[in-house]
Parts: C-alpha cells; structure tokens; sequence
C-alpha cells in the first residue's frame, strides 16, 4: 500500500475527500458526494470513503489516519462584543475571522438588553467578550458580562479576550452561570496593538472539543480521524503556506485568496499592506492584520442571492436572469446557456464587491498645505498573486473571467486592488486538503499545491 494520507472536508453542501500519495506528493484520489449532515453525517462520508476506496485500495489504518475539517451545519458561527467600534469591537472580529468563524454580529458599547435578546435568538457557538485596552476602561466589558451571565443556554460558550484588569470581577459573574468560560489575553492590550493568536488558539479548542460534537460531527470520529479545524481556517492555513514557503521550499510571497460560495464570498490576504507610495499616510485606528481574512455574508450564489443580485444594477443582464436568480437560491444548478451566463455574471459581481470591500482605499482631504492622500486598510495593488477557489470559480466555464472581478479598475483608482497579479486557479478543489496537511508535513502540502494550481 503506498504511503496515502486521507484529507476530509464537511461541508454543508459536500462532503469531500481526497487521498494524497505523500511519497509521490500527488493526488490519489478524490470524491465529492452529497452532505449528509442534517441527518447522519456517516452516510455521506461513507459514500466518499468507498468511492476513495475503489481507487485506492485503502481501509481502516488509513481512515483512522485521516484529518478533516468542517463547515457544516453552518460552520463555526460567533458574535464579537467590545467597546469601541474601530477599536475592541473591530479586533475581535478580526480574531473571530482568523480563526474561520463566521461572524453573526458584531456589538459595541454597553449592550442593552434588546441586544441581549437579538444575540440569544442567533444563538452563536462561541461569544468572544471584549472591550477596553489592559488598565484601561473596564466599566463596559463588565457590564457585558454581567448581561451575558443572565442569558440561558442558548449561550453557552465564551471566551474573555478584553482587559485583564477586569478578569476578576468577570469572572464573579459568571460564576454561578453554568457557561463555559475560558480566558484568554486581550485582543488589543494597548491602542494600535493587535493580538490575536491567543485568542484563536481558544476558539479553535473550542471548536474540536465542544462545537463538532453539538453539531453531530463527532460521530464521524467513528470511522475516521479527528476534526481539527473549521474548513476556512484549513484554507486560510494553506493560504499562509503559498506565501510564506517552509524550511526547504520558498513560498509565492504576498498573495490573496478569494472564495465565492452559496452562503458568503470569503476574501484572504497575506500582505503588509502598507502604502505603495510615499505621498499616502496610513490612518488605519487599529493595525491591518498581516494575516486578513473578511467574509461578505451578502454576496451568496445560493442563499443570499437576492442581495448578491442587487449588485448586478447597471450591468448588462443575461436573459431570464430573475428566474435564474430564483433556481439557483432553490438549489438548481446552472446548466442552460442562460443559467451558466447569469452564474458567472453572479460569480464576477460577487468577487469583485468582496474584494472591493476587503481592499483598502485612499481618501483624499484638502488642508492648508493643498491635498493630502490618506489611506484606509491595506494597499493591496502589488500583490502578484491571486488564487480562485470555491465552485463558482473552479467549475466555471471561464474561470478567468470571473476571477479578473479582483483586479484593480481605472475607473475606481482609489480603491487600492491588485493592478498585475497571475491568476491561479485550484482547479483540483484541494486548498482545503493542503491546509489541513500543512500542520503534519508543510513542505508536502506546499508542494502538492504548487503541483496543482493552475495558470489561468
């Protein structure tokens, strides 16, 4: 038997698996059947696993080896509470993104409790607290806590990543809650300092010890090996590996990743992302995070596409596009020439608002000395290399055509996109698949993914 290492993907639309051959660096095998989560998440798996089978040859020992990751049953979903919008609030989000959750909602301030209402109805996995800069205010993330203590199951996870000062007396109350409560070091512990790593170590323990097995997932550890991650950290990880290389294989350098899917488009990038120019100023409150990931939750090719489609206002429409529109958000996937026109029109519109939002901008002020260029975010225009994943992307009949929806646009100079990046495509759906291999054997995984992108 060769040397196959079996790498796992629960999505909540498939179920994929691909068995990489180590010793050769190449894939084996791959499958992708129907998820099964809302009923018994084995079917589906066991499905993939003898599809994976009847290629390869494998069984148990190499099932048991196997690592994987999930989004399904909606994936790892978390609301951020802080003090101040472009401070504590904005870290914490930045930290529950890193780490491959969705974000739900985002509060600021003291929260009220028609808030605590509205966060008790969304019902998140993981509520991460913050607020305040350490010794700095600690009157809100207090408040905060004393609110959330009162709340029922519905909330039932948190992690404390504000200001220490307060940990004591957050501490007394939640001390009779019955909540899971985990500490952690604070998000941002003085003004323009961003700390996230502690914290997403917390959500990812989380995640692999409580989240997996409330949302069935756990039963899979039955048949195979354990669930590590949620699938946008695996594919943010992979992310992190083309660009920074490992001992022995040099990396691409700064890059972007951008995922357009049912639910959300998901835009990553690994980048600096200061000023390209020495006439702009930085103004960003609070640092870019090298390491950016952001999640559009409006831009769906399935279940937000009534609000994806309002983007397509001004645009020239394919025939039929409303009742494209329709289909699609019934699960309907495109196969007349006029469905696949209206889904790559979606897809490209999708790409290019994600990245508009994820790409920083310039403003410009006028002051005594005449104009000044201020930057907002990062400036992203010398990235040289973008990569397309996701099915609208890779199983489209022009992928270039909706992945070009990143470049920059004369006509919008001011929003700071890439201007000549080559465009890869992961034509062979395996980013996931690199990511989770990265934590056991990076140089394999950087290799296999170079192997594999494609050139488009």
């Amino acid at each position: 038997m060769d040397n196959i290492k079996l790498l796992i993907d629960f999505g909540s639309t498939y179920t994929k698996v691909a068995a990489i051959d180590l010793d050769k660096v190449a894939i084996a095998a791959t499958a992708r059947v129907p998820s099964t989560v809302d009923t018994d998440i084995t079917l589906g798996l066991e499905k993939a696993l003898e599809e994976i089978s009847a290629q390869t040859g494998i069984g148990g020992p190499e099932k048991k080896n196997s690592l994987a990751c999930s989004s399904a049953a909606g994936g790892l979903r978390m609301v951020c509470t802080g003090f101040v919008p472009e401070l504590t609030s904005k870290a914490a989000s930045h930290a529950a993104l890193g780490a491959g959750a969705k974000v739900i909602g985002c509060y600021s301030y003291k929260l009220t409790s028609r808030e605590i209402s509205e966060i008790e109805n969304t019902a998140p996995d993981i509520l991460l607290l913050c607020g305040g800069t350490d010794g700095g205010d600690d009157a809100v993330i207090i408040h905060n806590a004393k609110m959330l203590a009162r709340t029922g199951e519905k909330i039932g996870n948190i992690i404390v990543a504000g200001n220490k000062s307060a940990y004591d007396e957050i501490d007394a109350a939640f001390k009779n809650s019955q909540k899971r409560v985990i500490y952690t070091k604070n998000v941002m512990p003085e003004i323009g300092v961003l700390d996230t790593a502690p914290c997403n170590k917390e959500i990812r323990d989380i995640f692999i010890n409580n989240i997996i097995r409330a949302k069935g997932i756990s039963r899979a550890r039955d048949i195979v090996g354990e669930v590590i991650m949620p699938t946008p950290s695996a594919v943010l990880e992979a992310a992190k590996l083309l660009a920074e290389g490992c001992e022995g294989e040099p990396g691409f350098g700064e890059l972007m990743v951008v995922d357009p899917g049912g639910a959300t488009t998901d835009v990553h990038s690994i980048a600096g992302g200061n000023p390209s120019s020495g006439s702009v100023a930085m103004v960003n409150t609070l640092p870019e995070p090298y390491v950016k990931r952001t999640v559009e939750g409006n831009l769906g090719l399935k279940h937000n596409i009534d609000s994806l489609s309002e983007f397509t206002r001004g645009k020239k429409l394919p025939p039929d596009f409303t009742a494209a529109c329709r289909s699609f958000h019934e699960g309907r996937l495109p196969r007349t020439p006029a469905e696949i026109a209206c889904h790559e029109l979606l897809s490209r519109v999708a790409v290019e608002v994600a990245v508009n939002q994820h790409a920083g901008r310039i403003e410009k002020i006028y002051g005594p000395t005449g104009e000044m260029l201020l930057q907002h975010g990062k400036d992203l225009t010398g990235i040289k290399t973008v990569i397309g994943t996701g099915g609208p992307v890779i199983f489209a009949a022009d992928p270039r055509r909706i992945l070009e929806g990143v470049l920059f646009q004369p006509e919008n100079p001011l929003i700071l996109k890439p201007k000549n990046p080559r465009l890869l495509l992961d034509a062979q759906y395996i980013l996931y698949a690199v990511g989770l291999l990265s934590q056991a054997e990076p140089k394999k995984a950087l290799q296999l993914a170079k192997k594999y992108l494609e050139q488009i």
